[in-house]
């Protein structure tokens, strides 16, 4: 039997956090290696919202500037509620960075700066188990290959193959039918730079610019259309490892372009019976049929698991979606999987330092512990931020999701005054410098 291959630092997925945290790592001159379950990055995918405490992390890996250059900056909330012939409106200004990224030029930036080699595709792991030899694990590929991992970190998003190595709860559900796509205007659009919220009938739609030619949209749906499922199975079309509008999404599923132009098709529908704006149905209508995007799930970690999880076994760990799946309803599951790859990755180069220090003649025990310790204060570190955000998206899923009796109403809007969600006080958040 072939000898197991053998990796310092091996990070499973070769998504939005997992590949920020391979180039994090690489910033601090730690090599690592990233295994992608897909044959090749999966840059497709809708728009993610990037608020300012994320741009604080773009800027440390150093891709801020050339990102910045491919999106407006949003400045205005617009909020619209139209309720037969009622239609009230609020403009709310942004006041931190907000930018709405095309997720293909966020995956593509993180990637173009990981020298080559450091990511495999193609590497679908079948088991995980501990490695009897140190704190680390072994893994085995569905191929039947095996490979040795002295850190392991997974980053494969909500169906994490690490986290259930962990002991963590499958993450829950909330069914609910959203499509989101892209819009080119060739001439240019005369929309403003914005993040129009639109509530119409059951329907909560969002618009954000990107360019002076692109916008992104979503649709958030009553109920998905019947009969139109991947392989003829009921399910999501596609799992992603983000949510609106800054989605990280699992394994995407075989869905054809024109089962999704019927998916749009009926939204368009269902859209024009409930008088939405007609700006509204030529954005949709009008769409990028080939960058659709079709999901009838939301991912959720409950904050109490978030609080009391298990995200640790000697030195395996998780990041981003993997360890706080939050949904779409604050906006910050990509930028808080950004901060999860800063921390750790300074974390690490902390205890590498440290064992590099104590000599070559370190005990390969007392390295390990030292890397285990460094795994423990990330985790420490990260609690109580994703703990919170958790929190406030637990709570604004509620609200608009589970419609919940006016006391509970009551009591949802009371919390999330506290923890200053109007005021987008989690955007205002620092991980520090990598």
């Amino acid at each position: 039997m072939a000898e197991a291959e053998a990796h310092s630092i091996v990070i499973v997925g070769g998504g939005i956090c997992g590949l920020a945290t391979a180039l994090a790592l690489h910033r601090k001159g730690i090599a690592s290696l990233v295994l992608e379950k897909s044959r090749s990055l999966r840059a497709d995918g809708a728009g993610i919202g990037v608020h300012a405490n994320g741009w604080r992390v773009l800027e440390q890996l150093g891709v801020a500037s050339e990102l910045r250059e491919t999106a407006h900056l949003i400045t205005v909330y617009h909020d619209v509620w139209q309720q037969g012939d009622r239609t009230s409106r609020e403009k709310v200004p942004v006041r931190t960075e907000l930018r709405c990224l095309n997720r293909k030029d966020l995956i593509e930036a993180l990637a173009k700066d990981i020298p080559a080699g450091m990511i495999r595709f193609g590497c679908r792991i079948a088991a995980i188990d501990a490695d009897p030899s140190s704190h680390g694990a072994v893994l085995t590929m569905a191929d039947g290959t095996t490979m040795k991992a002295k850190v392991l970190i997974g980053c494969e998003g909500t169906y994490s193959v690490v986290a259930k190595y962990l002991g963590l709860s499958p993450v829950r559900t909330i069914p609910r039918a959203v499509l989101r796509g892209f819009t080119w205007f060739p001439h240019g659009h005369s929309f403003e730079n914005e993040f129009l919220r639109l509530r119409v009938g059951d329907f909560f739609i969002g618009r954000l610019t990107i360019t002076d030619n692109l916008v992104h949209f979503f649709i958030t749906m009553p109920k998905p259309p019947t009969g139109i499922h991947p392989h003829g199975q009921p399910g999501p079309f596609l799992r992603n490892n983000e949510c609106l509008p800054d989605d990280v999404m699992n394994e995407p599923a075989d869905v054809s372009t024109k089962d999704l132009k019927k998916v749009r098709d009926v939204a368009l529908k269902e859209m024009q019976d409930v008088e939405c704006p007609a700006e509204i149905i030529d954005i949709v209508r009008d769409s990028d049929p080939e960058s659709l995007n079709f999901v009838t799930e939301f991912w959720y970690r409950p904050p109490w698991e978030v609080i009391f999880g298990s995200f640790q076994k000697g030195t395996v760990t998780v990041a981003g979606d993997a360890m706080h799946a939050m949904g779409p309803f604050i906006g910050q599951g990509g930028s808080a999987g950004l901060e999860d790859a800063v921390v750790l990755a300074r974390s690490l180069a902390r205890a590498v330092d440290d064992a590099d220090g104590a000599g070559k003649d370190a005990p390969a025990s007392a390295r390990e512990t030292m890397i285990g310790k460094a795994i423990g204060e990330y985790i420490r570190e990260r609690r109580p931020r994703v703990a919170l955000l958790s929190l406030e998206s637990f709570i604004m899923g509620a609200l608009l999701v589970r419609s919940p009796s006016p006391v509970t109403k009551l009591a949802c809007v009371a919390v999330l005054i506290l923890l200053g969600s109007k005021s987008l006080r989690h955007a205002y958040y620092d991980c520090g410098r990598l």
